[in-house]
């Protein structure tokens, strides 16, 4: 068991949902000798890329590292893909998908997304730690969330793959070919899921690139591809740079693209492949609003919030960044909310009582710290709870701004950390035109007791998804994505089965 240690405090250790004293406490600064997770996760010192069923060392001989944020440290080496690798990646995908899983019968493609499935939940401890590693999230995130949902991606899509008949009732379902996707660092494998999962149960074949920070996982759940004996071609992984994902989604052999990322590089993608025919599925970036009324079950909201903001620290496409809290009991939140932060651990991701993990790396770190300047230059007022950062490592603690108009950019811009923006309002009317106000409509939340008042702000919040007295909440069967400058298409459900085929 571990071993705790007060620090002049008149106060006994802090529990939070019966789980032991944690590695670091706000407020009161108790140290802990910390038990982390310390399974093997079966790293090697180098990856290569994965095209036509084989790991093949990259044509220009070229590797770059992949560092854990948490220590900043080397994990291994990540080979470099380019444009020859590209080329014979969807050479090989373009093969498979014409002469082998094209033609493969639905069943029988239901089978390979099934053994996959099993697969990862019998590697999940593996890839929990390997993902926590590479990303800084914290490990009962990992654990809990990520591995599992990335195996019910699979589990659902090979559900659906001997059914497509009901996709479109009275229209024949085909699949579209040889599918490019490029995934952002903030859920490494489970956008790995999301995207390959419904696109090869409709028959397509993929050639995927990870993200530069988080490239490990999608290069070991190709181990899985391997043991689970999906045909040689079907799934291509390709690590690299942002300029490898370019290529990938600029191949003319791409009948369809599908990006996760930030709206900038999004613009870039939309450009290069602007006059052609290739479908496209986009889920960009946010500035979402979870909307608080005084009627509301103030405690529950409160969790709401923070795990709408700091779940994954804040770099979630979708994260509640702006809370818009009813005037009438907004320094009651607030109040709430600032002793809720004073509970919250920050410290290694490795350890399970740890709820705010590692900055993914230290760019992104920076970009955070510099919003933390603009706020309070704009007159914003800042405030973070008491609290003793690690050493070593990409780390930022909880923070909120009060004071903050709609005008200032910390109100605006997509901060990508674990910075809340609190803005009042008086009516439903202001909340609605306050939400509203802004270029992003991927999510927004609504806590109220009135079912009414929950149907009028679902219908007319801009936003491609609204909780209700939750927040982050996530199912293969329900389509995510969003509007105006947060993307098109949809993923997940029927809804994104639709975008993987054609209907003759």
């Amino acid at each position: 068991m571990p071993t705790l240690t007060a620090k002049k405090s008149k106060r006994p250790p802090v529990r939070a949902s019966g789980r032991a004293a944690p590695a670091l406490i706000f407020g009161d600064l108790w140290e802990f000798d910390p038990a982390p997770e310390t399974a093997d996760p079966k790293l090697k010192a180098r990856y290569e890329l994965f095209i036509d069923g084989q790991f093949v060392a990259p044509a220009s001989g070229n590797y770059f590292d992949t560092v854990n944020p948490a220590t900043e440290q080397k994990i291994a080496e990540m080979a470099l893909g380019g444009a020859a690798d590209v080329d014979a990646a969807y050479r090989a995908a373009d093969k498979a998908q014409k002469t082998v899983w094209g033609k493969l019968p639905g069943r029988e493609r239901a089978k390979y997304l099934y053994r996959i499935a099993r697969l990862l939940q019998d590697r999940a401890r593996e890839f929990a730690i390997a993902e926590t590693m590479d990303n800084g999230k914290p490990i009962k995130e990992t654990r809990d969330f990520d591995v599992p949902m990335a195996a019910a991606h699979f589990f659902y899509h090979a559900g659906w793959a001997d059914k497509l008949e009901y996709i479109a009732p009275g229209r024949r379902v085909a699949p579209l070919g040889v599918v490019g996707q490029v995934i952002p660092w903030n859920f490494p494998l489970l956008m790995m899921a999301w995207k390959i999962a419904p696109a090869i149960a409709m028959g397509n074949c993929v050639v995927i690139k990870p993200a530069t920070n988080t490239p490990l996982n999608a290069i070991k759940l190709a181990e899985i591809f391997q043991d689970a004996g999906l045909p040689p071609g079907v799934v291509n992984v390709i690590t690299g740079p942002g300029s490898t994902g370019g290529l990938i989604m600029a191949h003319p052999t791409a009948a369809k693209i599908a990006f996760t990322g930030s709206t900038e590089v999004g613009k870039v993608i939309l450009r290069s492949v602007a006059g052609s025919d290739k479908k496209m599925t986009m889920e960009l970036g946010g500035k979402a609003a979870n909307i608080v009324f005084d009627d509301a079950p103030l405690d529950q909201a409160v969790e709401g919030i923070v795990n709408g903001i700091f779940f994954n620290q804040g770099q979630v496409c979708c994260a509640g960044s702006r809370l818009l809290v009813q005037e009438s009991v907004a320094e009651r939140v607030v109040a709430k909310l600032k002793n809720r932060l004073r509970a919250l651990r920050v410290g290694n991701p490795l350890d399970k009582n740890t709820d705010v993990g590692a900055i993914v790396s230290r760019g992104q770190l920076d970009s955070i710290r510099s919003y933390l300047d603009i706020g309070v230059k704009e007159g914003a007022e800042l405030w973070q709870p008491p609290c003793r950062l690690p050493a070593k490592g990409f780390y930022m603690p909880p923070t909120i701004f009060t004071g903050v108009s709609q005008s200032h950019r910390i109100a605006r811009e997509e901060i990508f950390g674990p910075v809340l923006a609190i803005i009042p309002f008086r009516t439903v009317e202001e909340a609605i035109e306050k939400a509203n106000n802004t270029p992003y409509g991927l999510s927004a939340g609504v806590w109220t007791d009135k079912g009414s008042r929950i149907l009028k702000m679902s219908t007319e919040l801009k936003a491609g998804v609204v909780w209700a007295n939750t927040f982050n909440q996530f199912d293969p069967t329900s389509p995510f994505g969003g509007y105006k400058e947060s993307g098109f298409g949809r993923e997940g459900g029927r809804q994104g089965l639709l975008d993987y085929c054609k209907l003759v």
